[in-house]
């Protein structure tokens, strides 16, 4: 019996290849020659899965029945604190913009996940890269508009889709554990004559697919072909070898750190959106002690991140994006731990489009509720497209149907606004 398994793996290593030995060599020059074209608006969102506690970092209720052990600290905003596990942010919180009053009304993990990236509840829409990706998008671009860095696990919740009815060419391109994509590299038994041979099967093959059957498949397959051949031309945009061990040890050489470098480096490389996973906030059981370890990976690294960004230029044209997908419970369970909450909770951004040192909203002493300036998801999914120079309000045109690109009846947080 044919092993079809074992074919389609061979066909598609044998495709990446052909790809590879047919690639120009034009698109090597250094990333930092690269990083001086004219700046595009780029898209950076630093996930937090599993949701981390509004308590133990934006929104302090220190001695109250709900705050926990831990202190507010001051910060560079004269006035506001935020909590003690966040020093190095709060050393340049004037250059943050946080929000404190954010209800999505979802205390669910993978509904959590699709809901804060795509800005709706409604299934089938593209999440924030993938939007930003189509809506960015350059016809000289040869490189993937989006890319999701994370571990190998958990994926329960956070595999969610990504593209929705843009299709294909707009699904990000899955970097595990700071590997580059399989098969960027031809064996040295496919030579150019071989590869050349593929390629002119491949087309024709095509073509005569297309006579009488609809071209989205046939399209949606090519995309990831002409994807492929362009990140095995570029495969060193993820070799994290070519950092120095300096800037290792500096952005800390715990995943998160090491992802962080790699984000940075796709950034620098000319890829619009990026999106990095920090696991391990779901802290149902000791929230404190966990969230000190989850705080000190977290803070360091994201003020380097932005320190870089900044002095390279970068982050007048990148917007970044904290968030998760919920907040944590106000009330302490009996496990030392906080559970799932959407009711009040908080986000926090920095760079292009929004304003440094705006705080915005509140909740009640206690945190249970939002106190002003409630912020929906939709409203979230609309600040980050005006942020980025998109007009929110406008519509995907695709197969001849109309989409709202955001959510009609959520609107641009202005106050946020640049």
């Amino acid at each position: 019996m044919l092993n079809t398994d074992r074919f389609k793996v061979s066909r598609r290593g044998l495709l990446a290849s052909a790809a590879g030995a047919i690639a120009s060599s034009t698109l090597t020059s250094p990333l930092r020659a690269e990083s001086a074209r004219i700046p595009r608006k780029q898209l950076l969102l630093l996930f937090m899965s599993g949701g981390k506690s509004q308590f133990e970092t934006w929104d302090p209720k220190p001695g109250t029945r709900t705050g926990g052990p831990y202190r507010a600290i001051s910060t560079s905003i004269p006035g506001v604190q935020i909590g003690e596990l966040l020093p190095h942010c709060a050393r340049i919180m004037d250059r943050l913009t946080v929000v404190r009053s954010v209800n999505s009304g979802i205390a669910d993990h993978f509904q959590g996940h699709y809901a804060m990236q795509s800005g709706r509840i409604a299934t089938g829409y593209p999440v924030l890269g993938s939007a930003v990706a189509k809506l960015l998008e350059r016809s000289d671009d040869v490189l993937p508009g989006y890319v999701s860095i994370r571990r190998d696990g958990p994926k329960a919740y956070t595999d969610v889709g990504n593209a929705g009815f843009l299709g294909a060419k707009y699904e990000g391109v899955q970097i595990v554990n700071n590997q580059a994509p399989a098969n960027l590299i031809q064996p040295p038994s496919v030579t150019p004559a071989l590869a050349e041979a593929v390629d002119r099967i491949r087309q024709s093959s095509d073509e005569r697919f297309r006579r009488g059957r609809a071209d989205g498949p046939i399209h949606s397959y090519g995309t990831t072909y002409h994807q492929a051949k362009a990140l095995m031309q570029r495969r060193e945009i993820f070799d994290l070898s070519k950092e120095s061990p300096v800037d290792h040890e500096r952005y800390g050489k715990h995943e998160f750190g090491q992802h962080c470098l790699l984000a940075r480096r796709l950034l620098q490389s000319g890829v619009t959106g990026v999106k990095v996973t920090h696991f391990d906030w779901d802290a149902h059981q000791d929230n404190f002690y966990w969230h000190q370890i989850r705080c000190a990976e977290f803070d360091r690294t994201l003020v380097t991140l932005l320190d870089d960004l900044s002095e390279r230029g970068m982050l007048e044209h990148t917007l970044v994006v904290i968030t998760g997908e919920m907040g944590r419970t106000p009330q302490i369970n009996n496990l030392g731990g906080r559970d799932h909450w959407g009711r009040a909770w908080s986000m926090a951004m920095a760079g292009c489009g929004v304003k440094p040192g705006v705080v915005y909203g509140s909740t009640n002493d206690t945190g249970t509720e939002v106190k002003d300036n409630t912020v929906k998801l939709g409203d979230l999914f609309h600040t980050y497209l005006r942020a980025l120079g998109i007009d929110s309000t406008g519509k995907y045109e695709i197969g001849g149907q109309t989409n709202p690109i955001a959510d009609p009846a959520a609107k641009p947080i202005e106050a946020l606004l640049a």
